[in-house]
């Protein structure tokens, strides 16, 4: 019996329009009736996660910024966190400044940008149904160095780097790279997303990077909180979409990848479900933790 599901929000529990289905809804509430720890994993910060984790009552614990935060709500404090140094953050942002590349970092209250452009004109658009307390929270900055530079939190939990153009974007890979003591994810594919502009339906897609500390990923603070928890490695199941969530999909007991997800991840997981506009959430928690 799985005693832990591990869920990624961003193209596995949300739909293209950020949205969580009746039927995912459903499915996880049974599964929390049967006392099972449903934990919400995902490169988003608190506020964000945490106001998703509220409203489908699974509000026990949750994973931030691709497991640089493992964050207790019942007691609303962070229990484990593997944040990115400050020092590394600006040796990113020069970078990025000096090529002339879209960039937002990740604190663990809000993210930071010079303008709504890629991932953070997602996320504006989603806060446009959302109740003010219940927005993700985006900081506009002009000069977010200088922003940084003078911010005593030193609690940053990534940095994302976007580009329409794939020879662009790879040559700022590169120089990432010689950056040490940072993990530069490899995303093979475009993210592709679909905003709502009133009657009319949007579809965006870039590529793009998440860049963090070492040693981060949601499979090292699902494995923490699973300790924590006396809970052994075979009873936690993960679901997931991307390459972010890849160690977790495959070191858990049970590992499924959605069905948008792109075929070299899928082939990661043990098993594949529908997409994330067909709840295939809903689909993993019946087929095998309610039933």
């Amino acid at each position: 019996m799985y005693k832990l599901v591990a869920i990624d929000l961003d193209g596995t529990l949300l739909n293209s329009y950020g949205e969580v289905s009746s039927k995912n809804r459903e499915a996880i509430q049974k599964a929390v009736q049967k006392n099972v720890e449903i934990v919400l994993a995902s490169g988003r910060p608190i506020m964000s996660v945490k106001n998703l984790a509220n409203e489908i009552g699974c509000n026990h614990y949750m994973i931030c910024g691709n497991g640089a935060i493992t964050y207790d709500i019942q007691n609303e404090q962070i229990i484990y966190n593997r944040f990115l140094e400050k020092a590394k953050v600006l040796q990113i942002i020069k970078i990025c400044e000096e090529n002339s590349i879209f960039y937002n970092v990740y604190t663990k209250d809000t993210i930071l940008a010079k303008n709504l452009n890629f991932n953070v004109l997602f996320y504006h658009q989603e806060n446009a149904s959302k109740p003010e307390d219940k927005k993700t929270r985006i900081t506009i900055v002009q000069n977010i160095e200088e922003y940084v530079k003078n911010r005593k939190e030193e609690d940053y939990l990534k940095i994302t780097i976007c580009d329409n153009d794939k020879v662009v974007f790879g040559s700022i890979i590169r120089k990432l790279r010689n950056i040490k003591d940072v993990d530069v994810l490899d995303v093979e594919h475009m993210s592709r997303k679909m905003i709502k502009d009133g009657t009319d339906r949007i579809s965006m897609q870039y590529y793009y990077t998440e860049i963090t500390s070492t040693n981060v990923d949601k499979w090292q603070a699902v494995e923490n909180l699973a300790k924590k928890l006396e809970i052994k490695q075979e009873e936690i199941m993960a679901i997931g979409d991307n390459i972010n969530d890849a160690e977790m999909v495959k070191k858990s007991g049970l590992g499924i990848m959605m069905g948008n997800s792109a075929p070299y991840i899928k082939e990661m997981a043990d098993i594949v479900v529908s997409d994330n506009d067909n709840d295939g959430v809903a689909e993993a928690i019946e087929k095998y933790v309610i039933e």
